[in-house]
């Protein structure tokens, strides 16, 4: 926990359950700069980190009263802003998805293959939102976005050959996460498939 920056306290918390505008205010004003934190190490930029840090202080406004025990603020919190992030980058895939479409698919996709087309989308979302910070930054500046590796480079801070360093690191990363097995997981040690 920062000393600077506390989170605030239970019964600030519970006032704020109970309806308290002034202890909610507070509470919202004491969370903003762990929610931004949050958003900054998990979205893919700074927009997406600002919007989803906005969204999550927006939800704890409306929704305090569901958060069940005063002390998992900092989780609950946490948790909407991993979502947010997550729903950011799949907006993304989806436009980049529509962009690469083009007018030669004009025919509808059947249920079963827009099903498929999504939980392949929200899975590839999943793998890229569990990168390293550094690392997703540089796959969906350059290969989401499409941004020039140089633009992406200058934006970052980095070198030409530190930012392909980078993404090669990721994309190893990404090849690596989506190549592995699911059910494995699921499988008792030891057990056949």
């Amino acid at each position: 926990m920062n000393p600077r920056f506390p989170w605030p306290d239970e019964r600030l918390i519970k006032a704020a359950q109970d309806g308290d505008v002034t202890s909610l205010t507070t509470v919202v004003m004491e969370s903003q700069p762990h929610v931004r934190k949050f958003a900054l190490s998990l979205c893919a930029s700074p927009q997406d980190a600002e919007d989803a840090a906005q969204e999550a202080l927006i939800i704890l406004y409306r929704k305090i009263g569901t958060l069940r025990a005063t002390g998992a603020l900092a989780s609950w919190m946490f948790r909407i802003v991993r979502n947010e992030c997550l729903r950011h980058l799949r907006l993304l895939v989806a436009r980049s998805d529509e962009a690469s479409d083009g007018p030669e698919t004009s025919a509808e996709p059947s249920a079963e293959d827009a099903v498929l087309r999504r939980l392949e989308a929200e899975r590839i979302a999943a793998a890229v939102g569990a990168l390293p910070r550094d690392q997703r930054q540089v796959l969906i500046m350059r290969d989401v976005q499409g941004l020039p590796g140089r633009t992406v480079a200058h934006a970052l801070g980095l070198s030409n050959a530190a930012m392909k360093s980078r993404l090669h690191r990721a994309r190893a990363a990404l090849r690596h996460s989506l190549a592995a097995p699911d059910h494995v997981i699921d499988r008792p040690v030891g057990e056949e498939s």
